[in-house]
């Protein structure tokens, strides 16, 4: 099944409907009706028990349906709760699997993975029974048939390249996936947004109509139209996916130590960790994971007049000792001079200038968030070298951190300072679009002042940017999983646990009118199918056609075992027959791919 033509979705005016380029018709049809719970309680009490369609009685084949029945037979065993009638959402669409499926897909496609493609022999063979993208159509040369590349699919050293990417990508310590940035994944949803959400959604899928094949869309890539209504009836779907069961279930099978006998090995491990979960919870001077900090912790940091003694951290690793020159210690010294109006043990201190000798740490942890110098960071699988600091004039400058040094003051003061490698920011080398922030690392600027407070440091990362070149990074700000920024109110503006200025970009495509669009690759060969001509030739010139929802009314029942239809052309006339499934669109076709 391939569910092509979310046109119907669209406006009623809306010019993409009269296009030919999406499946070679125009689309008339209207969404389908959405029925209340009254409305599907009537048709409940007039299901009948009846005989399937294909009983000896009827000689084994598919009966048609009367005109009084209904497409559907059966009545749920769910009606005998009380509240079952009731329930606007009946059924749970779980948004883990579904975004790990069109992942699938996509990825699949996009890498030519065999057993993920959708850009099958198969899928080609359905392009010329609609008669549309005449550039990928398989032709015969000789005994064999002869298969284009498509735009959409990556040679061999582009895939290198994009897995190259993939494993070159290093996240800060502490960092968690960014879902709830997410406005379907967030903790609140905002109806307004779910509505327009499921908008951009419809002209995304119809995007994607004009780029990818039919056999791309199927069930699992329509079902996204979905999710913005079960979210509006349903609420937030941290509550409703799989996520915490898959781990859950991840922790059993953790518990197992014999293979021979799985369920009695999780059973005994269950057991175990219920009876030390109950005794640690009476353990004051023993480290369990209900006391035990949090890994990022940096404990708490007496409070101090001056702010300058506030920079504190939580040094990591092993301690080495640096002398200063003359030149360094008289900028440092400039940059934290501060006017008291009375003389107090910390302006003493500050007076008195710092040991000419400091302590020079690899690592340390500010605030509960770790940073690492970039000698070390490159012999690392995670990124914490990243540092950013906001301007006088609401800029912002981001470099690497190059040294983490402590100074000692009288009376037991120190100051932690951050010396960092700052790029230079203009326009030629830093660039902003869609929301994306690319940056070049070979240009060095404020060579002369490169030191800031550790209280100061924000963290970011840095992505590589292959559509500007090797020495080009993309921007990414980080707010870790365990910190929230809290307002003078005491409430967040941003219900988020992650954010990252890349994810406010609405996912776009332009493709304006739609103009007709070359999805033949010009820089590769066809690709041979070893398969000869007459086997698949044999699916081309199939009986049953593809069916298109405008003209479903000319099919007749006889059709039906070769084509399945996804809901009756009652359904769109006003008539009270409820589809048999919620997603059900008149614009299903069989494909060979359906197995």
């Amino acid at each position: 099944m391939a569910h092509f033509g979310h046109r119907r979705f669209l406006p009623t005016n809306h010019h993409w409907r009269s296009n030919l380029q999406f499946d070679g018709r125009t689309k008339r049809k209207r969404p389908p009706r959405r029925f209340s719970t009254t409305d599907i309680l009537e048709q409940i009490h007039r299901v009948k028990t009846g005989i399937p369609s294909k009983h000896p009685n009827y000689g084994g084949v598919k009966r048609k349906r009367g005109d009084d029945e209904l497409n559907w037979r059966k009545k749920s065993i769910f009606y005998e709760l009380p509240y079952w009638a009731d329930i606007e959402l009946k059924h749970n669409l779980d948004v883990m699997h579904i975004e790990k499926n069109m992942c699938d897909s996509l990825l699949g496609t996009l890498l030519v993975d065999p057993h993920k493609l959708k850009d099958t022999d198969n899928a080609r063979c359905d392009l010329a029974k609609l008669g549309i993208r005449y550039e990928l159509h398989m032709y015969e040369d000789g005994n064999k048939l002869m298969k284009p590349a498509a735009e959409y699919t990556f040679f061999e050293a582009n895939r290198r390249k994009f897995c190259r990417f993939i494993r070159s990508v290093k996240f800060p310590d502490g960092f968690a996936s960014n879902l709830s940035k997410n406005q379907l994944c967030a903790s609140t949803v905002n109806v307004s947004d779910m509505v327009e959400a499921q908008k951009q959604l419809v002209l995304i899928l119809c995007k994607l109509e004009r780029i990818f094949p039919p056999a791309f869309f199927d069930i699992m890539i329509h079902l996204v139209l979905h999710l913005p209504d079960e979210a509006i009836l349903g609420g937030p779907v941290h509550m409703r996916w799989m996520y915490p069961f898959e781990r859950y279930l991840k922790r059993l099978k953790d518990y197992v130590r014999n293979a021979a006998k799985p369920e009695c090995s999780i059973a005994e491990g269950y057991v175990v960790d219920e009876a030390l979960t109950f005794c640690s919870r009476y353990f004051d001077d023993v480290e369990t994971r209900f006391n035990r900090p949090d890994r990022n912790d940096d404990g708490i940091h007496p409070t101090r007049q001056l702010s300058v003694f506030e920079s504190q951290c939580k040094p990591l690793g092993k301690q080495s000792y640096a002398e200063l020159d003359s030149n360094a210690r008289n900028k440092i010294y400039a940059m934290n001079r501060v006017h008291a109006p009375e003389v107090t043990h910390e302006l003493l201190s500050l007076a008195s200038k710092s040991n000419i000798v400091v302590s020079s740490y690899p690592a340390c942890i500010v605030n509960g968030v770790r940073f690492v110098t970039h000698a070390r960071d490159v012999r690392l699988k995670t990124q914490n070298s990243g540092v950013s600091v906001p301007g006088t004039e609401n800029e912002i400058f981001y470099g690497q951190l190059q040294e983490i040094l402590e100074f000692s003051y009288l009376n037991d003061f120190s100051v932690v300072l951050f010396k960092c490698k700052w790029f230079r920011c203009d326009s030629r080398r830093m660039v902003t679009e869609n929301n994306i922030t690319s940056i070049n690392i070979t240009s060095e600027s404020y060579k002369d002042d490169q030191f800031i407070l550790a209280s100061q440091a924000q963290q970011v990362f840095y992505v590589e940017d292959p559509s500007r070149g090797p020495n080009w990074r993309v921007v990414q700000h980080v707010n870790h999983c365990s910190i929230w920024d809290i307002t003078e109110d005491g409430m967040s503006d941003i219900d988020l646990l992650q954010d990252n200025s890349s994810s406010n970009f609405t996912l776009f495509v332009d493709l304006g009118n739609l103009p007709q669009i070359n999805l033949q690759r010009n820089d590769g060969d066809v690709i041979p199918i070893v398969q000869p001509f007459t086997t698949i030739s044999q699916h081309v010139n199939e009986t049953a056609s593809f069916l298109n929802d405008d003209d479903e009314e000319d099919v007749s029942e006889e059709d039906d075992e070769t084509v399945e239809e996804s809901a009756d052309e009652e359904t769109d006339e006003g008539n009270d027959v409820v589809d048999t499934e919620e997603d059900d669109d008149d614009h299903s076709y069989r494909t060979s791919d359906s197995d």
